[in-house]
């Protein structure tokens, strides 16, 4: 029966794909083709029986062919500490009896197994493995000096021990070592107390149910929204199967539901889907969901790298969307409140985050915020906050031109002015030092210690934003669209991947991203982008039957990345844009609405937009032709001068527009996905620099003070005294793509000048471990809000200040207690230093501030570190950290 039924699914296979392969294709391409009615990719097909109805036999292939090679290694409370990075546990699974055992393997000794495993071998379904490792040694350790020195170093106080990991490749184990815990079942345990911990879990688990809808079909009533009509089945039918979505993320309380599986508000996915679409489509919803993410008149940062703000910053993007509701509503209610929002959090962010010499913003990547997704792991949360990311600054940047539009509106000439200029420091700071004038695209940002180095990879959200928000001039704007690396099933977060990361911001396309690319693509004129985008999004919405976050590069599956939602609001508001801010060119402006179409020759034909809702008119809109040019714009029969429709109008219209079908053209850099090189490890020996070879390796680069020293095929290299130098080394492979730079390491004569924190403030009484001196001080909103420093500089120059200290409000990786302070002399601000989290109550676990550059002047001075309004973390009330010393080291 069994057998008939595949049979049956098989030959009726083959008759749709028989019928597709009948239609021209609307795109093309090595994986999978989109039709009219249909997309194929192999033997999978979705097929659109009409605009309201997709049919899908999509089937994961994630679990098929699992190799039984299973790598991992150990964490000690979710850091990655049992060995270098790179450096796992090998382990051949190949089951017997339904399971797989590993020996006991010593925490830090590196297990290889040398068991072979039989040709035509994979992982068998559901097969539980056991793991097993000695913590004794360990444990030894805690109990004779009080802590254990991990391989790089770093200490672990017993009294910091609180959970024992394992991190690894397969599922359900993943390489995210901040939400380990998120995964009960790779938690180790040591119930007999023997020193032995262990955990069983069940790999390459078969699931009972299948995980995607066979089909969709609608059964809402979506009326009320604009009705779009296109002649072709599978576009009507995505497009209404996204309404239907949109419906679907409205919680009972008027606020949007981030997705499926994520349950409330958050800043960035709400406004980003409001700069999308959501901003004219629910505005009141809109409107509900901006001001759930206000506390204090300030926008709340509400996820990020050690503590959230001021480590991420880009919250901002808030003022985009406020924006464009604004111009889609006319709301000057809304236009005054959002201003003061915004204003508020601008001026916090100048203060904060701003690199007045680069002029950029600090803080992580815009909506790249999982750490090792995008950051080498050596970078620690201060190290975060220091880098100046392509994304993040360019949301600033038009945050700030919107403050400066805004403040117009209201008659504030100082603001305009003071916002305006602040943004264009912004713009020439991305184009002065991200700009890759060899790749045609931006860096994703400038990280290092206290010399920068721009990361050569691209950030596709940040690409797209620099070209829609103006960052790029028109030839830069080409550039990137043309020259940015894209793949066959979309356009990757970034490019190349990084190793041993699993897909998710890393090695994954984001349907949302794409959608801003394709924006992106229709101001810079590139049609084939255009197309390539608009396709890359159908192709996943119709064979999963529904908007997904996001999907892997290799396969364009969407298992396989390390979270992933459904009914998702960013790519549903993307989707829908696709039709409304491209096919249609429709673009919102604060005195009404400017129509710019795009549509691609393969789309060609005459097409509609019903009910479109516009402040007090409803706009009927007609639409004949391809191309990007407008050969003719008629309002209720009237050929216009302009394609322009007042923001005064009223009343229900009719729109004709007559495009010329002109060609675009334009090309796209089409690659194969890449995974760049391990990150070295570089040490400094008494005069020699070396590092562990890199398998892969053609080639390193040495840095020196962030710049090119030398290229070497060697592994060490011997180095003359200076005064201060800080040391990187970059492994480039045979294609010429580089590794992220090693964690810098210094050498030179200069040595750092440390002051006891005690011994300029009372010390606490906590009893925490592993400071120096004779104690440490505490820092909160109570106590110590001022804390002056007293040095004596011995000769002019440059210098970095930096604070050693502990904060053990929370994780590495969310929640909201950065501590923040401001440093000063005098009445001359300095810069800003934070203190974010660095463990759940690791209280002894200590580390370094960001370092703050100053110029100082041979003699005494007394250096200010305190809590100033603008200093206001997420939490509002916890802003603390333990002080244990302050380091003052002259770099030049």
């Amino acid at each position: 029966m069994r057998c008939r039924r595949m049979l049956y699914i098989y030959c009726t296979s083959m008759i749709v794909i028989n019928n597709t392969e009948a239609q021209k294709p609307i795109y093309r391409n090595s994986a999978y083709a989109l039709y009219p009615d249909s997309v194929v990719q192999g033997n999978f097909i979705a097929k659109a029986t009409s605009s309201t109805q997709i049919n899908s036999n999509y089937q994961s292939p994630a679990n098929e062919f699992v190799s039984p090679e299973l790598n991992f290694k150990f964490s000690i409370n979710r850091k990655d500490n049992e060995m270098p990075s790179g450096v796992n546990h090998q382990f051949n699974c190949v089951a017997t009896n339904g399971g797989c055992e590993t020996p006991v393997i010593k925490f830090g000794t590196r297990f290889t197994d040398n068991k072979k495993i039989p040709p035509d071998t994979y992982l068998a379904p559901d097969t539980k493995f056991t793991i097993k490792v000695d913590m004794r040694e360990v444990l030894a350790a805690f109990k004779q000096a009080g802590y254990f020195t991990t391989f790089n170093g770093d200490k672990i106080y017993a009294a910091d021990f609180k959970e024992l990991y394992v991190a690894g490749a397969s599922d359900p184990m993943m390489w995210d070592f901040d939400n380990l815990h998120q995964r009960p079942q790779l938690e180790l345990k040591d119930p007999d107390a023997d020193g032995i911990y262990e955990t069983s879990m069940i790999l390459n688990e078969t699931k009972k149910q299948k995980e995607l809808a066979a089909a969709w079909k609608l059964t809402k009533d979506i009326s009320r929204f604009p009705q779009y009509h296109s002649g072709s089945n599978m576009p009507d039918a995505i497009y209404n199967m996204a309404l239907e979505e949109m419906e679907n993320a409205v919680e009972p309380d008027s606020t949007f539901r981030t997705g499926k599986e994520w349950a409330g508000v958050w800043t960035r996915d709400i406004s980003y889907s409001i700069i999308l679409s959501m901003a004219y489509l629910q505005p009141k919803v809109a409107k509900n969901s901006l001001l759930k993410k206000v506390k204090n008149g300030r926008i709340i940062q509400d996820t990020g790298t050690g503590g959230a703000y001021p480590n991420s910053t880009d919250r901002i993007v808030w003022a985009i969307a406020a924006w464009e509701l604004y111009k889609a509503t006319g709301d000057r209610d809304w236009l005054e409140q959002a201003y003061t929002i915004i204003k508020n959090s601008i001026d916090d962010d100048i203060a904060n985050a701003q690199d007045k010499v680069t002029g950029m913003m600090r803080g992580e990547s815009s909506f790249l915020d999982w750490r090792e997704q995008t950051y080498p792991k050596w970078m620690q949360p201060a190290d975060i906050f220091e880098s100046e990311c392509l994304g993040t600054n360019a949301v600033h940047y038009k945050a700030n031109m919107v403050l400066s539009e805004m403040a117009g509106l209201l008659n504030k000439a100082v603001e305009v002015k003071k916002y305006a200029l602040n943004a264009n420091r912004i713009k020439d700071g991305v184009n002065k030092y991200l700009w890759m004038p060899d790749k045609g695209y931006y860096a994703q940002y400038l990280y290092g210690n206290n010399f920068k180095r721009a990361s050569p990879k691209s950030e596709s959200l940040g690409e797209a934003l620099s070209v829609l928000f103006g960052i790029a001039d028109n030839t830069k704007q080409q550039s990137v669209i043309s020259k940015t690396p894209v793949t066959s099933f979309g356009l990757p977060c970034i490019f190349p991947q990084i190793m041993d990361i699993p897909p998710y911001h890393n090695n994954a396309v984001w349907p949302f991203v794409q959608s801003y690319w394709a924006q992106a693509a229709a101001k810079a004129g590139n049609e084939k982008s255009v197309l390539e985008s608009i396709s890359a999004i159908y192709r996943a919405a119709a064979l999963f039957v529904t908007n997904k976050e996001n999907f892997v590069i290799a396969n364009g599956d969407y298992k396989g990345t390390v979270i992933n939602s459904s009914n998702m609001l960013w790519s549903i508001s993307g989707n829908i844009g696709l039709v409304h801010k491209i096919i249609f060119g429709i673009e919102f402006q604060s005195d009404g609405l400017l129509f710019h179409p795009f549509v691609p020759e393969a789309l060609k034909g005459k097409r509609s937009l019903t009910n479109f809702t516009f402040r007090n008119a409803i706009l009927n809109i007609e639409l004949d032709g391809f191309g990007n040019k407008i050969q003719s714009f008629f309002v209720d029969g009237k050929l216009q001068p302009v394609a322009f429709i007042p923001a005064n109008i009223t009343g229900t219209h009719t729109i004709k527009i007559i495009l010329e079908n002109n060609k675009p053209g334009g090309e796209t850099n089409q690659v194969e996905n890449h995974i760049s090189l391990a990150t070295p490890l570089a040490e400094i020996k008494v005069n020699v620099i070396s590092w562990p070879a890199i398998n892969g390796a053609a080639q390193y680069l040495v840095l020196k003070n962030g710049k090119e020293f030398l290229k070497t095929n060697e592994t060490h290299i011997q180095l003359i005294e200076s005064d201060y130098a800080e040391y990187q080394v970059i492994a480039k492979d045979a294609q010429g793509y580089e590794s992220f730079a090693s964690q810098p390491v210094v050498y030179g004569k200069n040595k750092p000048f440390l002051i006891e924190a005690e011994s300029i403030v009372s010390k606490t009484d906590f009893t925490y471990e592993g400071f120096s001196g004779n104690g440490f001080i505490e820092i909160s909103k109570h106590k110590n809000t001022i804390v002056q420093i007293p040095v004596m500089i011995m000769e002019d120059g440059e210098y970095v200040i930096s604070f050693k200290y502990a904060n053990g409000n929370g994780p590495t990786n969310t929640e909201n207690k950065c501590g923040i302070r401001t440093l000063s002399e005098g009445k001359t601000f300095l810069g800003t230093v934070i203190f974010p989290q660095r463990g759940v109550n690791e209280w002894s676990n200590w580390g370094f501030s960001n370092p703050v550059k100053l110029s100082l002047k041979k003699g005494s001075h007394v250096i200010t570190l305190s809590l100033e309004p603008a200093n206001e973390n997420m939490n509002f009330e916890i802003n603390q950290a333990m002080l244990d010393y302050i380091s003052f080291m002259r770099i030049e």
